[in-house]
């Protein structure tokens, strides 16, 4: 969410729109989890302030960049949640994992095999 803040003040007017929709998708996705987590007896964390972003994000293309990655990290994170999960967990990890690799293939203009699985090629 914090991340999609950046990308909206920095991808110019072209993918505002974009931009405003993938945050609010990752708010409400966001709010779905921690309803989740609590109904499991957890306590899901505050969100800090602000957070290290992976590059700097100076202009329209940065931001292109940024928004592609964050997918690519929710597609990753919400596969783990497909293995372990089952029932209705699995099902809403599935879809979240579906429309963020949907997302991403919107910012990058191409999509990758097995998404949320791409970023971890690298750490075999």
């Amino acid at each position: 969410v914090y991340g999609y803040g950046v990308v909206g003040a920095r991808v110019g007017e072209g993918r505002e729109r974009e931009a405003r929709a993938a945050y609010s998708a990752h708010r409400a996705r966001r709010d779905v989890l921690a309803r989740t987590a609590r109904d499991l007896g957890g306590e899901p964390a505050a969100a800090a302030p602000a957070y290290e972003l992976p590059f700097p994000v100076p202009d329209a293309g940065a931001a292109v960049r940024l928004a592609a990655f964050l997918e690519d990290r929710v597609a990753g994170v919400c596969s783990d949640l497909v293995r372990a999960g089952r029932g209705p967990v699995r099902r809403e990890a599935a879809a979240a994992l579906r429309e963020a690799a949907v997302r991403a293939v919107r910012w990058r203009g191409s999509g990758v095999a097995f998404p949320g699985l791409a970023e971890r090629a690298d750490e075999g």
